[in-house]
């Protein structure tokens, strides 16, 4: 499935939600679900500078295709990578690196986050597009 594709589909299951107490509650369920990252990746050189808590992000290539694991110490946070990571992950650098990030805007997520927050969101989509700048370099 394109990126594309995929922020469609996290734009229609966003809209399925009357409020944003209804979307924070999918948000951390979606967090609930992510694929627990290896102990080893939770180091400082992982950590996502800018984030309010602790979130780590690791990238493998696998098949030419960047795949990520994260973790958070905040559950809402959480949430907020897997939604990323299930957008970005098993694609190629260059798909990774075209993709545009208006689906965050057209559900609303960057303006119902705090401030930290928000700055937090951009700097884990700046650190997923930097490890796809560098396979893509790599390669």
């Amino acid at each position: 499935m394109r990126i594309e594709e995929i922020q469609e589909e996290i734009i229609d299951e966003f809209s399925m939600f009357d409020d944003w107490m209804q979307r924070y509650e999918y948000i951390i369920e979606l967090g609930k679900s992510l694929p627990l990252i290896d102990e080893q990746y939770k180091t400082e050189e992982n950590i996502i500078k800018g984030c309010q808590s602790k979130v780590w992000i690791h990238a493998d290539e696998k098949d030419g295709n960047v795949v990520f694991t994260a973790d958070s110490d905040a559950i809402l946070t959480k949430g907020i990578i897997a939604i990323l990571i299930r957008t970005f992950s098993d694609h190629s650098p260059k798909e990774i690196l075209e993709a545009n990030t208006d689906f965050i805007d057209e559900i609303g997520l960057k303006e119902h986050l705090s401030p930290t927050r928000a700055n937090g969101l951009v700097s884990m989509i700046k650190q997923i597009k930097m490890y796809a700048l560098a396979f893509q370099a790599k390669n």
